[in-house]
């Protein structure tokens, strides 16, 4: 071997590779072990309406660890949705020390159930935290089977619409275990809509009511505290104390 140059200079040249890797390598484990770079400043870019900032700060003093280049933008990027308000967290680094953090936070639309600690935003999500008893106010309640919040939202502006010519707005959407949907007006009115039905679906048994509403329910008195939608050609009212019959279904 000692004899053949060529060999010894490919060797040579492998060895210093390799050296070089290696000291490449431990350099960029001190760099991330030593306090080089550090996060000196983190920016919010949006205001906060619900999450609280002493609660904000707390997540971000546990997770901002490490300096510019080994901290996790995925760990403090979780540690912030872990947070009941937040929707969506998006952080980025800006050289040479700071850290950027946008929020969305969760925008209720409507109450989910009777705990009183779930919404629904916007999106049609159910989530849970805290909101104040005057921030409540003006929110429909929605109930239903898990995984049905989106539906009844959009039910829930449809028939918002719907019913806004007649002066009535709905307070509650309820479907119950069998499908079978209700609906509570701000008079104190129910309407039993039932389950959709393939002959005459629920929106046109709805609709069918808003027509003739001013002529033969708007004034009468007592005013029926339940209308039964469920008929195909039809519907009953029934006054306070009384119920519709069940008619073998919901």
């Amino acid at each position: 071997m000692w004899h053949r140059p060529q060999l010894l200079n490919t060797l040579a040249d492998l060895l210093f590779a390799a050296g070089a890797a290696m000291l490449l390598a431990a350099a960029a484990v001190w760099v991330l072990r030593m306090p080089l770079a550090p996060i000196r400043e983190v920016v919010l870019e949006t205001p906060l309406q619900h999450v609280h900032p002493l609660e904000l700060e707390e997540v971000l003093l546990a997770r901002v660890r490490g300096n510019f280049l080994s901290l996790s933008l995925e760990g403090v990027r979780d540690a912030l949705e872990s947070l009941p308000w937040v929707r969506k967290a998006r952080v980025r680094r800006v050289w040479p020390d700071r850290l950027v953090v946008r929020l969305e936070e969760h925008q209720p639309a409507a109450r989910w159930g009777e705990s009183g600690q779930e919404w629904v935003n916007t999106y049609g999500e159910v989530f849970a935290a805290s909101l104040p008893e005057s921030s409540r106010a003006g929110l429909p309640l929605l109930k239903g089977p898990p995984g049905t919040a989106a539906q009844l939202l959009g039910r829930y502006g449809e028939i918002l619409g719907e019913l806004r010519p007649l002066g009535l707005k709905p307070v509650a959407v309820v479907l119950s275990s069998r499908l079978a949907m209700s609906l509570h007006l701000d008079n104190g009115m129910v309407l039993a809509l039932g389950r959709e039905q393939s002959r005459s679906p629920a929106s046109l048994r709805l609709r069918r009511f808003i027509e003739i509403y001013p002529a033969v329910v708007a004034g009468r008195e007592p005013r029926p505290a339940t209308v039964d939608l469920r008929y195909p050609n039809g519907f009953a009212l029934y006054p306070a104390g009384t119920l519709p019959e069940h008619r073998g279904k919901e």
